[in-house]
């Protein structure tokens, strides 16, 4: 007898979820509602959908789809990963503060410390693996916590239970970007956070096809507000890149694991090479937050940055690899190697960067699907 009771694996929540089956055809693929209007049929009782910008089925889908994978209430789609962190600081009213984890995306640095400034909005930025530097930043008009953690690109832990149970104390508003780890390694609002957030343009996607963001709000009163900023702003996910999202997420747990198994093969083979400064990853059994990451994540995911030493040798190595791309994003099938002093933290002043171990050496590694072997043998090549 089958145990109805018995919640299904992530696999499974992955292929079967709300939306996934057309009710009216039976088709096996979520239809693409491509109208910006609809019609009303009785004026004394509106439709449920009026216009695109508002609600379409297509998008709703993908939205029921990531609240159900992370376990939250709601979830909301946007034209970017940069659009639903920035709706979500549109919570926030003039002479805020907030408290950011220092080593944040650097799209989302230049958000708070270019942009949210011309608003009265101010951010202080520290290393949240030191919650007693969180604490010490706390002012009496701080309303929220930005938290990136594994961080970009230097993969420092943040210890989002503690954070989030010292911020439920002060009232204040807990957010995270869960890009690198995805729901399948990491479940955010089961550890106290109030909103998730996700450049879904990277793994969620995973095919660099899709430019997408979305989130996730722990309570309904959260998803309120937030639905009235979507629809005020207006800067949803369109319904082709919705359906192409969808189909990417299906794959999720098999790209994951196949990625951060070869990801685990990569960082051990540099950490074991004489000639890089440094490996990130928090898979390594030396890794300062590994112990952490395990309490709140069920793998290491499949970024790797390391240190080659230099600018000019970083250069050389972007410039001599084969396999991976060498651009901007991450998340995807096919390998890509960044470089964040000139690409994802160019916004960031060298000084600051700096001070948060971004290096003119560092490179980071997104991991795809190529064999293990041809990507060492590759970046041995290069790096000789």
């Amino acid at each position: 007898m089958s145990d109805n009771t018995r919640e299904v694996g992530f696999g499974t929540k992955l292929l079967h979820y709300t939306g996934a089956v057309d009710e009216v055809t039976g088709a096996s693929s979520t239809p693409i509602y491509q109208a910006s209007t609809f019609h009303h049929f009785d004026l004394e009782n509106p439709p449920k959908h009026d216009y695109t910008r508002s609600g379409n089925p297509t998008r709703e889908a993908v939205e029921s789809y990531i609240a159900a994978l992370e376990g939250g209430v709601r979830g909301f789609a946007f034209s970017s990963g940069m659009a639903a962190i920035s709706s979500s600081f549109m919570m926030l009213s003039a002479g805020d503060h907030v408290i950011c984890t220092e080593d944040v995306y650097g799209g989302t640095y230049r958000l708070l410390s270019t942009i949210m400034t011309r608003m009265n909005i101010e951010t202080t930025f520290v290393d949240m693996t030191d919650i007693e530097q969180v604490k010490a930043a706390l002012r009496p008009n701080t309303a929220a916590v930005f938290m990136e953690t594994p961080s970009n690109p230097t993969l420092r832990i943040t210890d989002v239970a503690a954070i989030t149970a010292w911020a439920r104390e002060h009232g204040l508003l807990t957010m995270l970007d869960n890009s690198f780890m995805t729901p399948y390694h990491q479940r955010p609002i089961e550890l106290g956070v109030d909103i998730v957030l996700h450049s879904a343009t990277k793994f969620l996607s995973g095919h660099s096809d899709v430019l997408a963001g979305l989130a996730v709000v722990a309570t309904d009163e959260l998803g309120v507000r937030l639905k009235a900023i979507q629809n005020g702003m207006g800067n949803v996910l369109g319904m082709q890149d919705s359906w192409l999202l969808m189909r990417g997420m299906k794959t999720l747990k098999v790209r994951m694991e196949a990625s951060e198994q070869s990801a685990l093969k990569l960082a051990q083979w540099l950490a074991n090479r004489s000639d890089i400064a440094a490996v990130y990853y928090p898979g390594l059994a030396d890794h300062p937050g590994r112990e952490v990451h395990e309490r709140q994540s069920k793998g290491y995911g499949a970024i790797v940055s390391f240190d080659v030493g230099s600018g000019e040798r970083a250069r050389k190595l972007l410039g001599a690899v084969q396999i991976p791309l060498v651009a901007v994003s991450l998340g995807a099938v096919e390998s890509i190697l960044s470089y964040p002093a000139m690409m994802s933290h160019a916004s960031m002043p060298a000084d600051v960067r700096a001070l948060r171990g971004i290096t003119d050496g560092l490179v980071r590694y997104s991991v795809g699907l190529e064999d293990i072997e041809d990507m060492i043998a590759d970046l041995e090549q290069a790096l000789a």
